[in-house]
This record gives structure tokens, C-alpha cells and sequence, in this order.
């Protein structure tokens, strides 16, 4: 009777994890002779973190990332201008509460989109939302979007995560009405959500990217007011490991 009514009460009181280990944390104090409060409290905080661990795993799956990589696997050694200090700084998710944005500038392969995913993982893992689309996904989904008329509420949709990463920025050019679009989901998200933009191009070269330098300069201009740039100048990753492998060889452009 006694273990129906506690599989009652964890049915009604959404208790997944205590249902299902109850008796071992019941086993646990009778054999440590803990006292109820201190059963209590372990039993509670168990909850509390396998909840926290559903939202997460949950949250994963929604924010669409392409790859999982922490920044502790981040090679700094490597990719000293990454700034360490400044990662670590930005790692604390201070960012988040300020609702402030960070910029990754480099040429391809140097860790931009790493750093960017490493950054979400730890938003996630501290109970943030997230979600990821490369720019040629986000100029995809625009000009769907327009097309059918539903381009206010994917601006809306957009507005929503705690954190937005558009990865890549500068690898395919904008038309107008993209690029207005792009600038309507940077002035939703103004001051009230985070965006991690990475982007090949330095900022000078924005206008060409958006077709129209009246509009980079405006998306520039929100995008920074409240930011961290991080600016990465050093040799691609894919190349260090061909090297590694022995698939590249440098003595051949050194004739």
C-alpha cells in the first residue's frame, strides 16, 4: 500500500526519477542512518537535477546545433588570438543576463563556429534556450518565408530563444528584402536577446554582404552597441590535421 501511494504521489506530483529510485535512496539512509530531513533533501535535490537534465537533453534537440563540442576542447595553444580570457569571461554567461552579442570574426576554419557551439552548450546546460542556423539556412528560410507570407511570425519565432547563433554570415550575399528581414530580426532581438554571430568577412566588408551599406551600417549598429568581438587570425584547423594525417604537404608550395 505504501509503495502505490508513493507512485501515486510522484505520478501527480511529475516526480519521474524519485518514482524510480526512491527505494534505493530509502536503502541508502536506512544502512547510513541519515536523518529524515537529510533523506528529504537528497531525495528533492535528485529531482531537482534529473529535471534539469531532461530540459537540457530537451533543449539540445530544439536548438539545432550542428555538432556538440565544449570549450575545453578548444585548442587555445593553437589559436592563441582566440583570447582565453575573454572566452572564459563570456564562458561565466554574463552575456546572457545583459543580453549582450558576441561576434567571431576569421577566415574559414580557424574555430569560429566551435567557440560559437561551445558558448551554446554552456547556455544550455545553465537553462538557457538556444537555437542555430548557418546564414545560408536563415537566408533560406527568409525567402520562404516572404514567399508565403509568414515572414512576421518566423521574425517573431526568432525573437524567442535566449540565445541565437547565425553561423557563417558572409559566404552568400543578401538581396534587399533578405537583408531588411535580417535587419528586422537583429531590432527584435535588440537589448532583449542574446545573438552569436560568426563571420568571415571584417566588418568594413559588411555592406557588401548585405547589398546595401545604409542597412549594414544599421544592423551594425544594433548588432554592437552591446558586444563582444572576438577577432581570430591564425591557420585553419582542417589543415593542421591533413598535416597531422600527412594528407597535406607543404614542401610542394614551398618550391
Amino acid at each position: 500500500m505504501i509503495h502505490q501511494r508513493i507512485v501515486q504521489a510522484c505520478d501527480i506530483l511529475g516526480f519521474i526519477h524519485l518514482q524510480e529510485t526512491y527505494d534505493h535512496y530509502a536503502e541508502e539512509a536506512s544502512k547510513e542512518s541519515i536523518s529524515y530531513l537529510e533523506f528529504l533533501d537528497k531525495m528533492l535535490w535528485a529531482e531537482i537535477e534529473a529535471k534539469k537534465s531532461r530540459a537540457t537533453r530537451t533543449n539540445l534537440k530544439l536548438a539545432k546545433l550542428p555538432y556538440v563540442k565544449q570549450l575545453d576542447e578548444f585548442d587555445f595553444e593553437f589559436q592563441p588570438s582566440a583570447n582565453k580570457r575573454k572566452i572564459n569571461e563570456l564562458r561565466t554567461l554574463g552575456f546572457l543576463e545583459r543580453s549582450e552579442n558576441v561576434i567571431f570574426l576569421g577566415p574559414p576554419g580557424v574555430g569560429k563556429t566551435h567557440l560559437a557551439v561551445g558558448l551554446a552548450v554552456e547556455a544550455l546546460k545553465n537553462g538557457y534556450t538556444a537555437y542555430f542556423l548557418s546564414a545560408h539556412e536563415l537566408i533560406a528560410m527568409i525567402r520562404e518565408n516572404l514567399s508565403t507570407g509568414k515572414i512576421h511570425r518566423k521574425i517573431k519565432a526568432l525573437s524567442k530563444p535566449g540565445l541565437l547563433i547565425i553561423d557563417e554570415v558572409g559566404y552568400a550575399a543578401m538581396d534587399d528584402d533578405i537583408a531588411h528581414v535580417f535587419f528586422q530580426i537583429i531590432s527584435n532581438r535588440y537589448e532583449k536577446g542574446s545573438i552569436i554571430l560568426t563571420s568571415n568577412k571584417s566588418y568594413g566588408s559588411w555592406g557588401e554582404v548585405f547589398g546595401n551599406q545604409v542597412v549594414a551600417t544599421a544592423i551594425l549598429d544594433r548588432l554592437l552597441h552591446h558586444s563582444t568581438t572576438i577577432n581570430i587570425k591564425g591557420d585553419s584547423y582542417r589543415i593542421k590535421e591533413k598535416k597531422k594525417a600527412g594528407f597535406y604537404n607543404t614542401s610542394k608550395f614551398e618550391e
